[in-house]
């Protein structure tokens, strides 16, 4: 999840990334691009693991205790990680199915409507992690972005660990995945983000399944410019890490504010030479639309022109894509997010992420979730996919992605109809 001012839900300590490096010539040659970190030349990039793919956002930070991890705590799954989640003390909005995992843990919340217990997942199991990346395989997705925010303190060993989990999910299960970090809240973010990557993750780029684009590894930097206490950060630091990325030999992407182009709103002023040296742009969506009218008016007054920005300047587009707040009833049993695939491929985007994968916080997850009353704990208040009086099965939203994937690389017509049945 993102931490902005505009966003519909907030934890604390946690968030998103990008990434970028330089880009092999696959055309003419863009203009020269004028930021303060010296000339870059940008031309466009041809397909590879980012470009032409559609990536999923990945938390993988849901713990438990009892689990084996390091945090040994509930973590993301309670306010107060030392206790179980009951519904005193909850940090998510939407309940997810766990009939796929082998191991599960207790909560405080009462039995489930159809009479089983209330248990939840941990991300630390690698049987959990496993089956994620099987469901990211079965359902069409190219690869995951495995989010990375401020490495130290207690969270830090499981962010560690979750690391080399995702690595051997990925190589496993033919899933792609690379690096993202989120630079919300890090007080010495250029100096151990940089740390970080030299000691620790840049050893997972030789990985078969580490995203390459442009025969580069891909990093995701999630936050620079953002207009809040949390993304205090200046331009010129901000073009300092990104250029040292590139120097590393890496394909640099940036999460940037929505209103990146023209600095209003969300972003900080005097960004723009920042945002142009990334070598892709993907801007946050989440608490910006909900519904598909909010949809298509972004894709008229702000999608085209960041689109056209971005051609010509060279630089790949990465629009997110998301399901909906299933709690704030925005997802209109998959209508809302099909809107956004047909607009997006439309734009003529590079590649799309998606807002989230494993986002059970905010309630913006297409992991499996409870798909009716019957698979929420009685009493909790959970809104199951059903919502609207359209049955739907769990796996609803990891099909819909699926097709809107099939439709985003050309293998189904371009419909403004959504295809995918919600339920089988």
């Amino acid at each position: 999840m993102k931490t902005n001012s505009l966003k519909v839900f907030a934890l604390a300590a946690m968030f998103l990334t990008a990434y970028s490096c330089s880009k092999k010539s696959a055309g003419p040659a863009a203009p020269q691009d004028t930021n303060t970190g010296g000339s870059t030349t940008h031309t466009p990039s041809p397909p590879g693991d980012v470009v032409g793919k559609v990536i999923v956002g990945y938390q993988g930070w849901f713990a438990a205790i009892g689990d084996g991890s390091p945090i040994n705590r509930y973590w993301h799954w309670s306010q107060t990680w030392e206790q179980q989640p009951s519904p005193t003390n909850t940090a998510i909005r939407s309940w997810p199915d766990v009939r796929d995992y082998t191991t599960t843990f207790p909560t405080q919340y009462a039995n489930l409507n159809n009479g089983q217990p209330a248990t939840v997942f941990s991300s630390f199991s690698d049987q959990t992690v496993d089956v994620q990346f099987k469901w990211m395989k079965q359902y069409g997705m190219d690869g995951a972005a495995l989010q990375r925010f401020n490495p130290s303190g207690l969270e830090g060993p499981v962010r560690d660990a979750m690391a080399a989990k995702v690595k051997t999910a990925a190589e496993a299960n033919g899933v792609k995945f690379y690096i993202m970090y989120d630079v919300s809240g890090w007080t010495n973010m250029q100096t151990e983000m940089k740390a970080d990557w030299t000691s620790k993750m840049s050893a997972y780029t030789s990985s078969s399944a580490y995203a390459k684009q442009n025969g580069k590894p891909v990093v995701c930097i999630w936050g620079f410019g953002f207009n809040d206490d949390n993304h205090n950060f200046s331009a010129a630091v901000c073009l300092d890490v990104i250029k040292w990325f590139q120097a590393q030999g890496c394909y640099v992407i940036g999460g940037v504010p929505t209103h990146w182009r023209d600095q209003t709103s969300d972003s900080r002023p005097e960004f723009l030479n920042t945002y142009k040296a990334f070598n892709m742009l993907s801007p946050w969506m989440v608490g910006r639309i909900s519904n598909v009218n909010d949809s298509d008016g972004f894709f008229v007054n702000v999608n085209k022109g960041d689109q056209a920005y971005c051609n010509g300047n060279g630089i790949d587009y990465q629009p997110c894509v998301l399901p909906g707040d299933l709690q704030s009833r925005q997802r209109a049993h998959g209508d809302f997010m099909w809107r956004q695939f047909y607009n997006m491929k439309r734009v003529g985007a590079q590649g799309l992420y998606i807002s989230m994968f494993d986002e059970y916080n905010e309630g913006n997850q297409i992991a499996k979730t409870a798909e009716s009353q019957a698979f929420v704990p009685a009493g909790s208040g959970f809104i199951a996919l059903d919502e609207d009086g359209t049955p739907c099965s769990s796996d609803y939203y990891l099909r819909l992605t699926g097709d809107g994937a099939k439709m985003f690389k050309g293998q189904i017509q371009l419909t403004a109809i959504r295809p995918t049945k919600p339920m089988l």
